[in-house]
């Protein structure tokens, strides 16, 4: 500020109106007080250089110099000139004049009249100020809607243009019909002979040339695929950014000779985005110097987004029409399944009622597939089947899982029964559930030859039973009392045989010590088959029997707990439980390699649990019971089979080195 002050200061002492202003005050000094310094001049009244008194018009022409520097330096240079000229005038009017008062009031008129005069002036030059500048913003304002309104017309130009090129892709949703209009329409907007398109090739991370015109197809082979990255327009695609090339013949980046060969020079090439992703480049070129405009590059911006949406819109369309025909393929192979499949197969909307069904639905129940479409299911399940299929589907909707198969009855057209396994599961559309699909298998003929089999199962098991119980007895009844009768017979040989020789005794007795060992296991071996205890006095007593014998023969601790209140059981049931624990006492013998063993027995309201528990080995349990033969589990297989004789269940829990548990379920 202070340096603008004194550049100011400097111009104004080199302007001639300071000068001449100065001169005026130095030429007013002299005829202010001419008796003083300009004695020469002979006035016959000193007081009035004109001859009039009291110097009234000498004061009055100090306002000329005042008024003079107000006009050309503003108002407080004028108050500066004023200041001057009561330094010039007020010591007159104080020592000099006779009249004091008068010369006074007339220094203090002309100081005020400079004032107001000057102040008159600013007023004037601050209007003057004030205008100017309403008129530059005027002219600015005018200079800025003239540049807006050219920003418009090009907006309106550009926007023509780029609508153009949108109303020629969008007449076609084919990608080859979308590029090859494009590229038309762009060369008549940009006026240009040479346009090259490349789309982006995401599993090979290349440009693929998608369309071309201007070049030779010898030139178009050469670019025909080049890496993201590499050249002009593999720079534009991995930067997404517009790249004007001057001269691209001479330009470094060129990595492919034939642009040169073509004779190509001047290149603009803009990214084609959508939704902020570069889905290939967009080339035009010139075979001559040509600098493009900011405008020309904003509009091949726009026109390549305007393509790269064309082009996302082909691509969808592209991949929709593909997902259709792959869609109408399925339809169709599962419509040909649906129809061929052996299971009866039926699709039922919420409510139960039938939509479709197919041939093998049609002969499981005997109605036409006219009568089945429209009929609920109800028509044809009834009781606990249709009480499964109401759980099944609840389960469904509330998104659990039904993994297992489960069996119902069905009432035919011609009232016959069929017995069914079923599988349900949900089809889901617009958001939400919408159909179940039900796979039916006739299981009649195969539930009948299961129940012919578990009846002859049943059988053998009881014939199986009586003959040991029959052999059980004769070894009890003959076989044992004829070893007790032998042994008798050689106590008594032995006692009444006169003086038998000592080797003759000790081989005596060896002979009644094997005859008493073979009557213990002819003892042993007849309660193994069938112990009487179980007839006579029932589960717990034949299980607290069994744990006593395993005891004392193979030394293992086992222990028994009874749980809840004990009740009978049929026979039946009975010897099941019997059989199960003592086969599975027997494998902890003979497999697990345990110290201890427990039995459990805990009677329920609706059931009633046996399980065998050890601490032996353990070892890997096969998925299903009908594996366990497969695996040599014979006796495990055997225990199962026996526990669904009377409608039980066995289940098997083990691991390698955590023992195994044996559980079997009766009900009541």
């Amino acid at each position: 500020m202070k340096r603008q002050t004194t550049g100011s200061v400097s111009e104004a002492f080199r302007s001639f109106e300071l000068w001449l202003a100065i001169a005026m005050f130095v030429v007013a000094i002299p005829a202010h007080y001419p008796e003083e310094l300009l004695p020469f001049l002979n006035v016959e009244d000193p007081g009035s250089v004109l001859g009039l008194e009291r110097h009234a018009i000498e004061r009055v022409f100090m306002l000329l110099p005042i008024t003079y520097v107000g006009f050309l330096f503003g108002m407080r240079a004028g108050l500066a000139a004023s200041a001057m000229a009561l330094a010039i005038m007020l010591p007159r009017a104080l020592v000099v004049s006779d009249y004091r008062s008068d010369a006074l009031v007339e220094v203090g008129g002309v100081i005020a009249a400079g004032a107001v005069i000057n102040v008159g002036f600013e007023r004037v030059r601050r209007e003057r100020l004030r205008r100017e500048e309403v008129l530059s913003r005027l002219q600015a304002a005018q200079q800025q809607l003239r540049s807006q309104l050219g920003v418009i017309q090009m907006s309106e130009r550009q926007l023509a243009a780029v609508n153009a090129i949108s109303n020629i892709v969008s007449q076609s949703l084919e990608l080859r019909d979308v590029l090859n209009l494009a590229a038309d329409k762009v060369m008549e907007v940009a006026n240009l002979e040479t346009i090259l398109v490349f789309l982006v090739d995401e599993a090979t991370d290349e440009l693929v040339l998608e369309t071309y015109r201007g070049i030779s197809e010898e030139s178009a082979a050469g670019v025909r695929r080049m890496k993201v990255g590499e050249g002009f327009n593999g720079q534009v695609a991995q930067t997404g950014e517009p790249l004007v090339v001057e001269d691209a013949s001479r330009d470094p980046r060129l990595t492919r000779a034939v642009v040169r060969q073509e004779g190509i020079q001047a290149q603009l090439i803009v990214p084609l985005k959508s939704k902020g992703k570069v889905l290939g480049t967009l080339c035009v070129a010139a075979r001559h110097p040509r600098r493009f405009a900011t405008e020309e590059m904003d509009l091949l911006c726009a026109g390549g987004n305007v393509i790269a949406i064309a082009v996302e819109n082909a691509r969808l369309y592209q991949e929709e029409r593909l997902m259709a025909e792959q869609l109408r393929i399925s339809e169709k192979n599962y419509r040909d399944l649906f129809e061929s499949a052996e299971d009866a197969i039926w699709v039922q909307d919420l409510d139960g009622e039938i939509i479709m069904a197919n041939e093998a639905c049609v002969k499981l129940t005997g109605y036409s597939r006219e009568e089945l479409t429209g009929m609920n299911v109800e028509e044809f399940l009834s009781g606990e089947a249709l009480q499964r299929a109401k759980e099944v589907r609840r389960r469904l909707l509330i998104g659990g899982m039904v993994n297992r198969r489960y069996e119902g009855e069905i009432r035919r057209k011609d009232g016959s029964q069929a017995s069914l396994s079923l599988s349900a599961s949900l089809i889901a559309g617009d958001g939400g559930p919408k159909t179940f699909q039900l796979i039916a298998r006739d299981i009649t003929e195969e539930k009948r030859m299961h129940e012919n089999l578990r009846f002859y199962l049943q059988q053998v098991t009881k014939a199986q039973e009586e003959e040991r119980k029959r052999i059980a007895r004769e070894l009890h009844d003959e076989t044992a009392q004829e070893l007790v009768a032998l042994s008798r017979q050689l106590d008594s040989l032995i006692s009444e045989s006169g003086k038998p020789s000592k080797q003759q005794i000790k081989l005596l007795d060896e002979i009644q010590t094997q005859v008493d060992k073979i009557l213990e296991g002819v003892r042993r071996f007849s309660q193994d088959l069938r112990p009487s205890v179980i007839d006579d006095l029932g589960l717990l007593p034949a299980l607290e029997w069994l744990i006593s014998e395993l005891e004392k023969q193979f030394g293992i601790t086992i222990g028994i707990a009874v749980l809840g209140s004990e009740r009978r059981f049929s026979a039946e049931v009975e010897l099941v439980l019997f059989r199960v624990a003592q086969e599975a006492l027997r494998n902890v013998w003979k497999h697990s390699g345990a110290s201890r063993a427990w039995v459990t027995v805990e009677f329920g309201d609706d059931k009633t649990t046996l399980s065998v528990r050890d601490n032996g080995n353990g070892f890997e349990v096969p998925r299903s019971a009908a594996d366990l033969a497969n695996v040599g589990k014979l006796g495990l297989a055997g225990m199962e089979e026996r526990a669904r004789l009377v409608d039980g269940r066995l289940t098997l829990e083990s691991e390698p080195g955590k023992g195994t548990t044996v559980t079997v379920e009766v009900s009541a």
